[in-house]
């Protein structure tokens, strides 16, 4: 009984995350129009990748910049989000990339019965991956289990962009463009011990203060880490 609460929980979670950003849909964009430290990680991403690498966008949104980014790179974008109104955005946006609704709580299953049938050997395909802000709509326990199925999805020594806001918070609820979003966050040095432990070498870190345009959305400090899967 206490394992199928846990799941209806979680479940009601992920609905009402999906909710409100099928709300927020392209005032998002609006309100993050300058995502510098973004697009800096994305073209670090490229730097490291042939043409043609097949790179994981976890957390997707409109596919602006990132999936977009990769894809003119000439990268293989698939793009995951649980915001089925997301998701109508980034096609339009980037209409060369895969975009599925999809949780990446729920990666290993799909990646292996899914997505996993139209690559070559499933589980460690992807030569790359990013989950910019995407995370941080988890609770702070499913955080750990997701960097490890990115973990498992990146071949050996394919590498990883991360970006978090800091916070010293667990699942709480805030006010975000006009809805309530549930988000969890670290500080710098817990956000890269999670990382090492997932089985990521930590290469480079990185820190922004970022100021949304919108009054709806609160200034933080954003984090990156890029990270790569090691070799053994």
């Amino acid at each position: 009984m206490a394992g199928e609460f846990e799941g209806a929980m979680r479940a009601y979670h992920r609905e009402t995350q999906a909710a409100a950003f099928d709300f927020i849909g392209e005032r998002y964009d609006e309100a993050f129009p300058h995502k510098e430290g973004q697009v800096a990680a994305g073209q670090w991403l490229i730097g490291r990748l042939e043409p043609g690498a097949r790179v994981l966008d976890v957390g997707c949104g409109t596919g602006v910049p990132t999936a977009r980014q990769l894809a003119e790179a000439g990268a293989r974008v698939t793009g995951i989000d649980i915001s089925a109104v997301m998701l109508e955005l980034a096609r339009a946006n980037v209409p060369q990339a895969d975009f599925r609704l999809l949780d990446v709580t729920e990666i290993d299953s799909e990646i292996i019965s899914g997505i996993g049938s139209e690559i070559e050997s499933g589980i460690g395909d992807f030569d790359g991956a990013v989950a910019f802000f995407s995370l941080l709509m988890l609770p702070r326990a499913q955080i750990p289990g997701a960097l490890g199925r990115l973990h498992r999805v990146l071949r050996p020594g394919g590498y990883l962009a991360l970006a978090m806001v800091e916070a010293d918070m667990d699942d709480v609820p805030i006010p975000f463009l006009g809805v309530s979003v549930h988000v969890s966050g670290f500080f710098p040095e817990q956000l890269r011990r999670l990382a090492i432990e997932a089985g990521f070498e930590v290469l480079e870190e990185h820190s922004r203060k970022y100021a949304p345009s919108s009054a709806q959305a609160l200034p933080e400090i954003q984090q990156f880490l890029y990270c790569r899967r090691a070799t053994a």
